[in-house]
């Protein structure tokens, strides 16, 4: 039996780079910190359009969204200093638990695979607050936030540790996030998804210096699972 080929949703592509909607599950590169995937955003956009393509960033395996990759070393390196030097806008959503303030910013030094700690920092903005009945542990209901992240610093599942590091972790996040709202997703709807999603990045072309902003929508899951909190609200 034929397995079903993953095809990725190219949002935008030109003669020097290519930037694609990437699933949750689907992680950037091989990686041996998981020996189980079959594929990867690299081989498969390769694949795809028929040429090398060079990852000028990356997502967790978990997170969904805009992925940008240069097609020639050169603009590889030229992106790659743009997202180092912190001239790439990036903007997320993400579902958290429990009811967030209206803004905010995170400053928590994390500390990498190396043991070197970073600086690194986040700022969110509330977008809706959801309550629905279900009891939740010693409360009477459940409440989740959507927000906006800017994550100023890029460190590696800053987002998930600095949620989880103020007590509003994503939900569907493993190992960061809370197993008592994952198990409450994955039992009354079947979500087992990580609700984070990069949804917006603005930079510089590479070439043309103009300013371009890349918009991807929301996976299937994670705007059903909105829907479904706003009709409880």
């Amino acid at each position: 039996m034929q397995l079903e080929k993953t095809f990725l949703d190219i949002i935008y592509q030109d003669e020097v780079m290519v930037v694609i909607n990437k699933p949750n599950g689907l992680l950037v590169h091989r990686s041996p910190m998981a020996a189980d995937a079959s594929e990867f955003a690299i081989q498969v956009l390769r694949d795809q359009i028929g040429q090398k393509v060079y990852p000028v960033h990356r997502l967790d395996r978990k997170t969904s969204g805009l992925l940008v990759f240069a097609l020639n070393e050169e603009v590889n390196k030229l992106l790659q200093m743009a997202f180092m030097n912190r001239f790439v806008e990036k903007k997320y959503l993400a579902l958290v638990r429990g009811f967030i303030a209206e803004k905010g910013t995170i400053d928590y030094a994390l500390t990498n695979e190396s043991g070197k700690v970073q600086d690194a920092l986040t700022h969110f903005r509330l977008l809706q607050h959801f309550e629905i009945e279900i009891p939740n542990g010693k409360f009477s209901t459940a409440r989740f936030s959507l927000v906006e992240v800017n994550p100023e610093t890029g460190r590696m599942h800053q987002i998930r540790k600095h949620f989880a590091h103020i007590f509003h972790p994503i939900i569907g996040d493993r190992p960061h996030g809370c197993n008592k709202q994952n198990k409450l997703f994955l039992e009354k709807w079947g979500m087992n998804s990580m609700l984070l999603h990069a949804n917006e990045l603005t930079f510089k072309h590479p070439i043309s210096h103009q300013e371009m902003t890349f918009k991807a929508n929301l996976p299937a899951d994670f705007e059903l699972t909105i829907e479904r909190l706003s009709e409880k609200v």
